[in-house]
């Protein structure tokens, strides 16, 4: 942190700043049903993007990043267009998602960086926050955190184009340690589940892939339009009221019609329609699991999704297979599965933190084996939960 806030005084010269931290998150349970209003489990994890900035008169927005060349640079007046796999894109998303409610005179002068390789831990989320939280911060706006996953929602979906829910948003902002997040992605209510104290020490296992592609390239969106078709059969074989495929969510579907009409829907459908309808009974189970301390019907639960997210909804990447199917092997984890949409990035575990050092070792025997391609590129991380995003004003806080 301290070469962040040394950068930012080096091109700004300003002493009076503020950081906010705004960390990466996972998803153990409720893979790929976010954008089918389905319900979701999050942590934060104690990793973070990190931004160091303060407020500027003359309503510039000037952002200086460590892990991205170039230096983005606009008026809050004059917000550029997005542009296709750019940086640059979120800092813009975040002003015009703060000026649909709000006036905002002050831009700001900022450094931001990011600890962890960006993909599958939903950075892009994470440093939306930061933007939002900063722009905020500066004109004096005051928001909830609902009312930020609500922007920094819309700044992916209305502004990037990506067809998510607010699962991401919502770990990245809501959540507090040593705790589980609960949210209903069609309600918005959430619960804060905390940690029982029957449950063993965990960290949690995060195994980069050295592949990095930008979801608004992947099959994603096509997989969110699968779920709507598959749920628009039912509800036709159904003689259900049709709405538009647009506004079809499984979420509005009782799982007796799925389970009465399931063999008469085609194809991938018929396997969305599985992975859906399964992962919403893992995700009841390992909140129940969760609050009883039992992790290793949670870690089971978890591997479970995994298998689902490969063989019916079908993510993935010959890559993050192969680091799920060590970490299956591996002792001392008690789950794993992709993490984030699951077509790049990383797989995610829980694991005893005693056996740290073999699961390194395991993976490291295999990966760069099987994938010279990202022998120099992947990396195994050891994380820890934390709280959601937050503001710091204090620069002795600020290296602790």
């Amino acid at each position: 942190m301290k070469t962040t806030i040394e950068l930012f005084q080096e091109l700004y010269g300003m002493d009076d700043y503020h950081i906010v931290r705004s960390p990466l998150r996972i998803c153990p349970l409720g893979a790929h049903v976010d954008h089918q209003g389905g319900i979701v489990t999050g942590m934060a994890l104690d990793s973070n993007v990190e931004m160091v900035y303060a407020p500027t008169e003359d309503g510039y927005i000037r952002i200086q990043s460590l892990d991205f060349p170039d230096e983005e640079y606009f008026h809050i007046s004059q917000v550029p267009d997005m542009l296709p796999g750019f940086w640059g894109n979120y800092p813009r998303g975040a002003v015009k998602a703060i000026k649909e409610n709000h006036i905002v005179k002050r831009g700001f002068n900022a450094v931001v960086s990011g600890k962890l390789p960006i993909g599958g831990l939903s950075s892009s989320a994470a440093v939306t926050t930061a933007y939002l939280m900063a722009l905020c911060d500066v004109n004096d706006i005051h928001v909830s955190k609902i009312e930020l996953v609500k922007y920094s929602h819309w700044v992916e979906t209305n502004f990037i184009g990506l067809k998510n829910g607010i699962l991401d948003q919502s770990a990245n902002i809501l959540s507090e340690n040593n705790h589980l997040l609960s949210m209903d992605c069609k309600t918005g209510e959430h619960h804060l589940i905390k940690k029982s104290v029957n449950m063993p020490e965990f960290e949690v296992v995060v195994v980069y892939s050295g592949v990095s592609k930008a979801l608004i390239g992947t099959d994603y969106n096509n997989r969110v339009d699968e779920c709507k078709v598959g749920g628009w059969i039912l509800q036709e074989l159904a003689s259900l009221d049709l709405p538009s495929l647009e506004e079809v969510q499984l979420r509005d579907i009782p799982e007796e019609v799925y389970l009465e009409y399931r063999d008469q829907v085609p194809g991938r459908f018929r396997k969305r329609l599985d992975h859906y309808f399964s992962e919403q009974n893992r995700v009841r189970k390992g909140i129940d699991a969760w609050e009883t301390g039992d992790i290793a019907t949670f870690g089971q639960l978890m591997l479970e999704s995994g298998e689902s997210s490969i063989y019916q909804y079908e993510s993935g990447c010959p890559e993050l297979i192969t680091i799920f199917e060590t970490l299956q092997q591996c002792e001392g984890v008690y789950g794993a599965r992709f993490s984030g949409a699951g077509y790049r990035g990383c797989c995610i575990g829980l694991i005893d933190p005693q056996f740290k050092d073999q699961i390194k070792k395991k993976i490291d025997s295999i990966y760069p084996v099987k994938h010279p391609k990202y022998k120099d590129d992947y990396r195994v991380h050891f994380c820890k939960t934390n709280e959601g995003a937050r503001i710091i004003e204090s620069a002795k806080e600020s290296l602790v």
